[in-house]
């Protein structure tokens, strides 16, 4: 099911030099040249060692409806640049691409392919921007999200940022990237009713306010929801009136067989705060009761309190985690890797002073190598397409920068990570349900080796080229005339 159907016409979303290139490749002939271009990103968001790949469902959903209006082709027509022939090609466009992808909640690395699109060179280069605004956003606040649920240590946490995020598809999609990530739910009610992504809401200062006392606005959000109330204690004193006051009702609550409620602190020091709470809740006779925090939280606040020993069972996480507020850009690029001439593949490559800018050419496969005792992964490794990898034999990596560096792999398993989505325009993947995409992040993100998942400084995991793969950039780099 896709979530949050959109029903807009999407098409033009793209970068204006996506037209005038498409129009020019009609004017030159080469239009129908097969190409190859490959999603990939340069850094890990936060200094990270792994990002979490996410936002497939709406590459998919964006083209299998891509299509040109009258109203497009209109626009177009009044900026008075295109030809005629153009005009005609995307009144009848359709899109005839293959395209091989990373699943959703895929632990992926810099550098190497996320998204590979073959087709003719016109359409490959027309959807660019809409495949890096879907899987750069969704990436981006998956792999925040997942910072900040491993510094909960098992905790919940709850994404509460809709109100802070950059529009409402930011909203929308920004709350399924977070639960693809290992948030327990979201206060996005949407996201409830379209994806099954866990709702959950309490209540604001203004209900508080809105009554003459804070004890009889407790007792009145009691009222209407007795098997689950969570009190807003921080309206006007945590300690002095918030607490006090939520006890007396919950020892109402209690006496009428009910045993499931909480308090939220949303302001103050939290750590004081949630150790005095928890303290006096204690002596109230009602250790029960759950303590959720939220304000500003990130995985670097979480962690920090959680070591001076706050006593928080769970957590909101709002704008932080909704913008990435920490590193708020994923920097996925879209680069051509090869064409095809007579049936050949030819592959391409981008050079740059800046050597973090040149590209690694060639039509790919990404293999994972998991260790079959341990069972964690131990090196991705980008082979040229069609190249095998014979797993009854030793497999030597080595560091494509620093080629001395080697290392033999031994009794491993190696996977094909690239799935194809679309043959010949035609969809041949099935999107799993959100929740499915969360289990299978998590049980991948376990195969990870702890080094890996520092916060700071983590370990580099290997990404590595084939010596077939190797060979062919090295020549290119040193036949390519600068």
């Amino acid at each position: 099911m896709i979530m949050y159907k959109d029903e807009r016409n999407l098409s033009m979303l793209l970068d204006f030099y996506e037209l005038t290139m498409a129009n020019g490749y009609i004017k030159t002939g080469i239009s129908d040249k097969i190409s190859y271009f490959e999603m990939f990103f340069r850094s890990v968001p936060d200094g990270g060692g792994f990002a979490v790949a996410a936002g497939l469902e709406q590459v998919i959903d964006y083209l299998e409806n891509l299509s040109f209006d009258e109203e497009d082709i209109s626009f177009l027509k009044s900026r008075g640049i295109f030809d005629g022939e153009f005009f005609s090609y995307l009144q009848s466009f359709r899109f005839t691409c293959d395209v091989w992808a990373v699943p959703e909640g895929t632990p992926v690395f810099p550098n190497e392919p996320v998204l590979i699109v073959r087709g003719p060179v016109i359409q490959a280069q027309l959807i660019e921007t809409m495949v890096l605004l879907c899987i750069n956003h969704q990436s981006l606040i998956a792999t925040k999200a997942n910072r900040i649920v491993r510094a909960a240590c098992g905790r919940p946490v709850m994404e509460f940022g809709s109100r802070r995020a950059q529009g409402f598809d930011g909203a929308v999609y920004g709350a399924r990237a977070a639960y693809i990530g290992g948030c327990s739910g979201t206060a996005c009610a949407v996201s409830g009713r379209d994806s099954g992504i866990p709702v959950l809401g309490t209540m604001a200062h203004s209900w508080v306010q809105m009554f003459d006392s804070e004890l009889e606005a407790f007792r009145a959000y009691a009222d209407c929801y007795p098997d689950g109330a969570t009190l807003l204690v921080d309206t006007y004193n945590v300690l002095k009136s918030g607490i006090p006051n939520a006890v007396t009702v919950f020892n109402e609550l209690k006496a009428k067989g009910k045993s499931n409620f909480a308090v939220r602190i949303d302001s103050g020091d939290i750590t004081y705060l949630s150790k005095r709470s928890h303290k006096m809740l204690d002596e109230a006779g009602l250790p029960e009761v759950k303590i959720v925090v939220s304000n500003s939280l990130d995985e670097n606040i979480i962690r920090d309190i959680l070591l001076q020993g706050a006593c928080a069972d769970s957590f909101g996480v709002g704008e932080r985690l909704i913008v990435s507020a920490s590193s708020p850009v994923f920097g996925g690029v879209y680069k051509l890797v090869a064409v095809e001439e007579n049936g050949e593949i030819i592959p391409k490559i981008k050079l740059s002073e800046n050597v973090t800018k040149i590209t690694n050419p060639d039509f790919k496969e990404l293999w994972r190598f998991y260790d079959n005792i341990t069972g964690k992964s131990t090196a991705d490794v980008m082979t040229c397409f069609g190249e095998e990898i014979d797993q009854s034999e030793p497999y030597e990596i080595f560091d494509p920068e620093f080629t001395f560096k080697r290392k033999l792999l031994e009794n491993y398993t190696a996977v094909k990570l690239l799935k194809p989505v679309f043959i010949n325009g035609e969809c041949v993947y099935s999107s799993p349900p959100v929740k499915e995409i969360r289990d299978y992040c998590a049980a991948q993100i376990d195969t990870l080796w702890d080094e890996i998942k520092r916060f700071e400084y983590p370990h580099k995991y290997y990404v590595d080229l084939s010596q077939k793969l190797w060979d062919k950039k090295d020549k290119l780099l040193r036949d390519t005339i600068i």
